[in-house]
Formats: structure tokens, sequence, C-alpha cells
């Protein structure tokens, strides 16, 4: 009977400090909940440039502070003037819309016949364009409800991507900070896949690390300079709203979608404001813009572990959808983690071949 009531006794204390702690545990994650994003966000960058940093303070004496702080300063500037850029453009380009409208002085091209015939949309495309060239202010008219519905989720995604800039300036600075907790980092997370996986716990992280820098390389890299190739012949040309445009094709390369389904409809826009060479010639640069990525691709992302691109979009669709604008990148790059992880364990071999060192 005593035996059965200090069982009993020590169920009990047992269930209450268990109970304790995943409370305590829950707690803790509902407070740090708001910066996970951050934190994660800030890590991988921190992964993806610790070689540029380790290069960088070995050139100027193992200077690490000054180092990072280097490459904080230009990741901020990266980040800040074409924010600055494309927040002029799209500005002015609404401003002279909007004078444009009240004069009356906006002149829609007609389309041509074969826009019709386009699979999906072509009926649609072809009625609103030619009710617009025709009348414009009937077209506003006629599509009102439309706009107004549209409107809202317009300034939604204004206000998500003015924060999504904020969080990458923040995510920077977070992490130059991480730069100087390199080593511990590096023990740290070898000692997690040891806990997790065993012994291939060094190899893990590895491989884990090689995919993070692999695909921030291959996705932001690519679609960086898609974007800029594009909002640079965009402005050229004289294409209206070429920072809203440009912001479009940087979402489309991440989501793994071609450039030109943004560019083609521009390069036959610009025939209708700017002569017939000056046309050709951004179709043509407009076209190799939206292929660059055939040779792009291989170079940056090739250069570590291989990802399928399936699972790399489905990262970028699914984190976007779960997380917002930021949720593109971590993604795909959780996704394309998690899926190397689980291929490692089910082939059983760790790497075929070795990659770069988690300190390098």
């Amino acid at each position: 009977m005593k035996n059965n009531e200090d069982f009993y006794t020590r169920s009990v204390y047992t269930a209450l400090r268990i109970s304790f702690i995943a409370i305590l545990l829950y707690w803790s994650f509902l407070i740090i909940k708001p910066f996970v994003l951050i934190v994660v966000w800030s890590i991988i960058i921190s992964i993806a440039l610790f070689p540029i940093f380790n290069k960088l303070s070995k050139k100027i004496g193992g200077r690490k502070k000054l180092a990072s702080t280097i490459i904080v300063t230009i990741g901020l500037l990266i980040i800040t003037l074409p924010s600055v850029f494309m927040l002029k453009s799209t500005t002015s380009s609404l401003k002279n819309f909007s004078v444009h409208m009240k004069e009356g002085a906006i002149n829609i091209p007609p389309p041509q016949a074969k826009v019709a015939e386009w699979p999906v949309v072509g009926k649609s495309v072809y009625h609103i364009w030619k009710v617009s060239s025709e009348n414009l202010d009937k077209a506003v008219e006629e599509f009102k409800p439309q706009l107004e519905k549209v409107a809202p989720q317009i300034l939604n995604v204004a206000k998500s991507l003015s924060g999504t800039i904020f969080l990458f300036m923040i995510s920077i600075i977070i992490a130059g900070v991480l730069f100087a907790y390199a080593e511990p980092a590096s023990k740290a997370a070898k000692s997690i896949f040891k806990t997790l996986v065993g012994e291939q716990g060094d190899n893990f992280a590895q491989l884990s690390t090689s995919i993070i820098r692999s695909v921030v390389q291959g996705i932001l890299g690519v679609a960086s300079i898609q974007s800029l190739a594009g909002a640079i012949g965009m402005f050229i040309v004289g294409i209206p709203g070429a920072g809203i445009w440009s912001i479009i094709i940087f979402f489309l390369a991440i989501m793994q979608l071609p450039p030109l389904l943004i560019l083609g409809p521009i390069a036959a826009y610009s025939f209708s404001i700017t002569g017939t060479t000056p046309a050709i010639i951004f179709s043509i640069y407009a076209l190799l813009v939206s292929m660059s990525d055939t040779f792009l691709k291989p170079l940056l992302l090739g250069r570590g572990v291989d990802v399928p691109m399936l699972i790399v979009l489905l990262g970028a669709i699914g984190g976007m959808i779960l997380s917002g604008i930021i949720g593109l990148f971590i993604g795909a790059v959780v996704l394309s983690i998690a899926y190397k992880v689980f291929e490692v364990l089910l082939v059983g071999d760790v790497l075929e071949k070795p990659v770069e060192k988690l300190e390098e």
C-alpha cells in the first residue's frame, strides 16, 4: 500500500514538473515568436556571407569588427539604394499617370488580334485592352468594382514590401553581429546535429551550411541580377513604373518563374512609346535577361549541393503563404535543407562528395 502511495506521489510530482516545463517553454516561445523570422534570416545571411567576411578580415589584418562593419554597410547600401530608386520611380509614375488621367492625355494603342489567341487569359486581356484604348474613362468605370477590390490588396502588398525591406536591414545588422560568434555557433550546430543524428553530426552541419550558401546564392543572386538588369533596360527605354515592374520581376525570379512574363508585354508596349529600333533592341535585351538564368543558376546554385528546382519553388511559395514576403527566402532554404537531410538519411551516405567546411 505504501509503495502504491509513493508511486502515486512521484507520478503527480513528475506530471507537475513536466507541465511546468512545458508551460514555461510554450510561454517562452510566444515571447520570442515575433523575432523568429528575423533571427532565422539573420543566421542564413551570416552563414551565406561568412566566407566573404573571413577573407576580408584576413586581408585587413584580422580586424573582424571592421570587416563586419564594411559588409553590413555594403549590404545596407545594396538594399537601400535600389529601394529608393524603385520608390522614386513608382511615385513619379503614379503622379504622371494621375496628371495625364486628369488631362485626358493617356493614349493606349489598340491591341493586336493575336492577343485574343493567348491561352487562358487572351480574351479577357484583349477585351480590357480594347476598351481602355477606345475610352479609358469608360474602362475605369466598367471595371470599377474589380479595381475597388484590388486596390486594398495592392496597398497591403506595398505595406508588406516596406516592412520586408526594414526586416532585411535589421537582419543584415544582426548578421554582422553574428559574425563575431561564428566559432561557438559552429560548435553548437555540430553538437545539435550530433544529438539528432549521431556520429555524422559534423557532416550534416557542413551539408546544411553548403545548402544554405548554394540556395541563397542561386535564388537571391539570380533574382537580384535579373531584376536589376530589367530595371536598367526599362529605365533607359522610358517604361513607366520601371520600379514596380522590377520588383515583380524579382519575385517571379525567386519563385523560379521567367521574367519574360513581365518583360514580354512590356517589350510589346515599348513599340508604342519609342522608335522601332530601340524597341527591337529592348525586346532582344528582355529575352536575354529572361534567359540569363540558364547559365546563372548552374553558376551560382551549382557551387554547393544540388537541390531540385521543384523543392526550391515549393519552399518559396509555401514560405510566402506562411510568413509573407520574407518567407520566400526562408521557406526555400528550410525546405531545401529538409529535403537534402531526408535524402541523405534514406540513402545512408551523408555526402557523395565533400563540401566546404562550416568555418570557411
